[in-house]
């Protein structure tokens, strides 16, 4: 019975022929899970953890879990068993998650028990569960601008609070990631700031004039600090706001030297905002007060310019460069200041005494003082008189008998005539009252003197004194009187002789003309600017255009009705200066405009604007004087009627260097190398040149320089001459400058009792502001010696050998024009002459008539006087005829075929 039981109870319960029930309960699972999982990954947290139940525990099978089903859509998960026995398991994804293709999923699981038996049949499962899965985002994604680029435009002078919104998104799925959180501008030092929004400001007032666009560069982050790989452009136009006033005008315009007349504002116009005008005024002004004495006019001596303008000769000049005959400015203050302008400050302590033959004697009743001045007004001293020119006496007493004086900003002019003039109260003193004195600027001052009637004018322009008092005449005496610059001479009343009523100021050119007054046109002259304001095509100018010019050119008015016409007139409007050689340097300009509206009380406002004129430097010329620096010539020329020509060869030239590297000239024959720089010959004027005795002066009891004054006519030149040299003054050109020079001549009536002369030749331009080279001649003059005067004339080879030039033999032996010969040379000479001593001696008085004849002959004609022995050829044939008697001669013979003059240089001893 034992045995049976134990087989009943060894088969398996399913194989039993007794239903008996194993896998009575199915599996229990929750009835919804909450699962996450990051995309990208493979497992899934699930919330509660994956874990089914069987009460069937732990009977084999029935109470172990063998699968976890899923139901659902193609859900990309599945779930494992990680352990039957205590249920627990696992949820898997069966491929990659994406979050941005799919956040979320929903699907059905279910639990499946083991069974009966290993075959699992008779399996029960579980109810179903939801089971809720969400995929967690990766930042994998940066921001990413709408726009490539963003357009946006202000109004210049306004704070925008927005001004464009920029926007970047992100593909991340969350929120955290997928949000832009911040926005940044990259752009340094602009003034723009951008907020969390996108939202773009300016953080300060734009201004169109100062910058136009703005290019600001944007990035992006999101809400995981992921930036967006590339910054986004965004452009900002600056928009000018409508303001009236000029437009499309230049601040700087250069002026190249020799140009002529440039526009200055070539496409200004008025901007009005649609404001109806009815009529526009503008004024525009060239400030040159800097330049020079006001403005860029001829620097050359006063003298000079009196000679180019056509005033009066006669005038004396007060107020000379120093030198040796004028050193009475030596010991005043100088400012050359710009273009070798001669100026004299006057400081308050210093003055000059004119000397005796240098002050104008003939004063009578019509003389003319002319001068530039530049006066300001002095602090607490506008009580006290500041002369200018005082003539007074010189001991004993203290008139004044005429004199030129500033008194509280006043110009005064003082003339007292004696009792042999005038014996009744007459006009003393003429007072006028101008800004222009104390302005602190330069003009010119001319006073002409027609007595009793005295004229001012200033800087061209007449003014009548408003105050004339009289006084007696001055009483006759033997009282010297002193001519002072600068103050008044006090001789005479006082302890010590002084001067006294100093002057304050700059003063230039002050001369005197006695006996003449000047013409209001060389007036003018004097005065004239070479620069100022001019407009191009007078004839196009619009209708209804009202022009007006100072008369200076300095100043420039028009008015017009219509806006177009005036635009059009303001474009012509250009600077010019007529000077070849301009001071370079900044000309100041402003321009003012005046409108009114149509029947409105108020009326816009048109703003100044100040503009500059660049002079640029001109090329500086460079003044060649060239020609034979040596001549060597026989006493007898020195004292013929007509003396020696110094220059005859002169030749003066001025070249300019191009500083452009890339010049190059054909047409003049020349061409940029790239060792050297282009040369240009260029033609001005000169205003002097010196002809200066080097060593010793002249002597004048027995020699000096002439200059015929025939050869001056048709020329703007003058001359002066002294024991010390010549001077040639006076604006002309370089080509009169050389016919006149050419024409000085030097005579010496004693020359064997004088040495060798030098002479120095120097020329200028603009009052020395460019300077030749220093040209030097030296001359020689031939001496007889004793034998050569007793014997023949062969001793004195210059006159009486032929000359045949060899230039070979001119540079190897004689490098210098107008050498002297050679000693060799010399001693063969000499003993040539002593071999014919005798034959010479039988002929001398016979042919002694015929030479002098042909020595006058020969010093008349000038251009054969030149002695240049650099190289001869000497053919001596000393006739030697041999015969009882000794030697035979024939007499010299002219040569007839030779010009006259050089009869007696070009002849040769012929053989019977």
């Amino acid at each position: 019975m034992t045995d049976i039981l134990s087989l009943f109870f060894s088969i398996p319960l399913s194989h039993t022929p007794f239903s008996i029930v194993v896998n009575k309960h199915k599996p229990w699972i929750e009835t919804s899970y909450h699962g996450v999982i990051t995309e990208n990954m493979d497992i899934v947290l699930l919330d509660p953890p994956l874990v089914a139940l069987d009460k069937d525990a732990p009977v084999p099978y029935a109470g172990e879990i063998c699968a976890f089903k899923i139901h659902g859509l193609e859900a990309p998960f599945e779930a494992v068993v990680l352990n039957g026995t205590s249920g627990e398991g696992q949820l898997r994804a069966r491929g990659p998650v994406d979050c941005e293709l799919q956040k979320e999923y929903t699907f059905i699981i279910q639990a499946h028990d083991c069974g009966a038996g290993p075959g699992g049949t008779g399996g029960k499962k579980s109810h179903k569960a939801v089971v809720h899965i969400q995929v967690n985002d990766v930042n994998e994604f940066s921001p990413v601008f709408r726009e490539a680029q963003y357009h946006a435009a202000v109004t210049e002078e306004k704070i925008y609070d927005n001004i464009l919104q920029v926007e970047a998104t992100d593909q991340d799925c969350s929120p955290q990631y997928s949000q832009i959180c911040n926005y940044q501008i990259t752009t340094s030092n602009t003034p723009f700031a951008i907020d969390r929004n996108g939202n773009i400001r300016n953080t300060e007032k734009l201004s169109f004039d100062k910058q136009q666009q703005y290019e600001v560069l944007v990035t992006a982050f999101d809400c995981g600090q992921k930036r967006s790989t590339e910054s986004v452009a965004v452009h900002i136009d600056v928009k000018p706001v409508c303001k009236p006033g000029w437009q499309g005008w230049n601040k700087r315009v250069d002026y190249e030297p020799g140009t002529g007349s440039k526009q200055l504002f070539p496409k200004m116009h008025l901007e009005t905002c649609g404001g109806p005008l009815s009529s526009v005024r503008t004024m525009v002004e060239l400030q040159t007060s800097h330049i020079g004495k006001g403005c860029d006019r001829e620097t050359y001596s006063e003298k000079s310019l009196q000679k180019l303008c056509g005033a009066s000769s006669g005038s004396t000049d007060l107020l000379p460069a120093p030198s040796v005959s004028t050193n009475w400015t030596a010991s005043l203050v100088t400012d050359s200041g710009r273009d070798s302008d001669l100026i004299f400050r006057f400081d308050g302590r210093h003055a000059a005494k004119i000397p005796d033959q240098m002050v104008p004697q003939n004063l009578t009743d019509q003389f003319t003082i002319a001068t530039w001045m530049k006066h300001g007004p002095t602090p607490g001293l506008r009580a006290e008189k500041e002369t200018l020119l005082c003539n007074s006496d010189k001991t004993e007493m203290n008139r004044h008998h005429y004199s030129l004086y500033v008194h509280n900003c006043r110009l005064v002019f003082l003339l007292r005539r004696d009792f042999t003039q005038v014996d009744t109260f007459r006009p003393a003193e003429f007072h006028w009252k101008l800004e222009q004195i104390c302005d602190k600027e330069w003009h010119y001052y001319v006073i002409n003197v027609e007595f009793p009637v005295v004229t001012l004018y200033v800087d061209g322009v007449t003014y009548d004194p408003y105050l004339v008092t009289d006084d007696w005449p001055i009483h006759p005496s033997q009282i010297d009187v002193q001519l002072t610059l600068g103050a008044c001479w006090q001789g005479g009343e006082v302890t010590m002789p002084r001067f006294t009523q100093y002057f304050r100021g700059s003063l230039s050119g002050l001369t005197i003309r006695p006996g003449k007054i000047e013409s209001q046109k060389v007036i003018s002259c004097l005065q004239a600017c070479k620069e100022g304001l001019d407009i191009n095509s007078l004839e196009s100018l619009g209708k209804g255009i009202k022009f007006h010019f100072n008369p200076a050119q300095s100043i420039l008015v028009m008015e017009g009705e219509d806006l177009e016409n005036m635009n059009a007139a303001l474009r012509k409007v250009s600077y010019i200066n007529s000077r070849q050689f301009p001071t370079p340097g900044i000309r100041h300009l402003h321009i003012s405009t005046s409108v009114q509206c149509f029947g409105e009380d108020t009326c816009i406002s048109i703003p100044d604007i100040d503009a500059v004129v660049m002079v640029l430097q001109p090329s500086e010329p460079r003044i060649t004087i060239a020609g034979v620096d040596r001549l060597t010539r026989p006493a007898a020329d020195l004292r013929g009627p007509a003396g020696l020509t110094l220059f005859q060869d002169l030749h003066i030239i001025s070249t300019v260097t191009k500083g452009d590297t890339a010049s190059h000239h054909t047409g003049t024959g020349l061409v940029k190398t790239s060792d050297t720089l282009p040369v240009e010959e260029i033609i001005h004027n000169l205003d002097y040149c010196d002809i200066l005795v080097l060593g010793e002066e002249l002597r004048p009891e027995q020699e000096s320089l002439q200059l015929q004054r025939s050869t001056l006519l048709g020329k703007h030149l003058d001359t002066t001459n002294s024991t010390s040299g010549m001077s040639i003054y006076g604006v002309d050109s370089m080509s009169n400058y050389e016919q006149v020079i050419r024409q000085v001549h030097y005579h010496n009536w004693h020359p064997t009792q004088t040495p060798d002369r030098k002479f120095r030749l120097t020329c200028s331009e603009l009052n020395g502001r460019y300077t030749s080279n220093e040209f030097t001649l030296e001359i020689s003059v031939l001496h007889k010696s004793e034998a050569g005067e007793h014997v023949n004339q062969m001793v004195a080879p210059p006159q009486y050998m032929q000359v045949v030039h060899h230039p070979a033999m001119v540079h190897s032996l004689y490098p210098t024009h107008g050498s002297v010969p050679s000693a060799a040379t010399v001693v063969i000479v000499i003993c040539i002459a002593a071999l014919v001593v005798v034959v010479v001696l039988g002929i001398y008085r016979i042919h002694l008539t015929h030479q002098q004849e042909c020595r006058s002959s020969d010093t008349t004609k000038e251009g054969e006087l030149d002695w240049n022995d650099s190289a001869l050829n000497i053919t001596v044939n000393p006739m030697e005829v041999r015969g009882r008697g000794g030697l035979k001669t024939k007499p010299w013979r002219r040569n007839k075929g030779r010009k006259e003059g050089e009869c007696c240089r070009n002849q040769i001893l012929e053989q019977p």
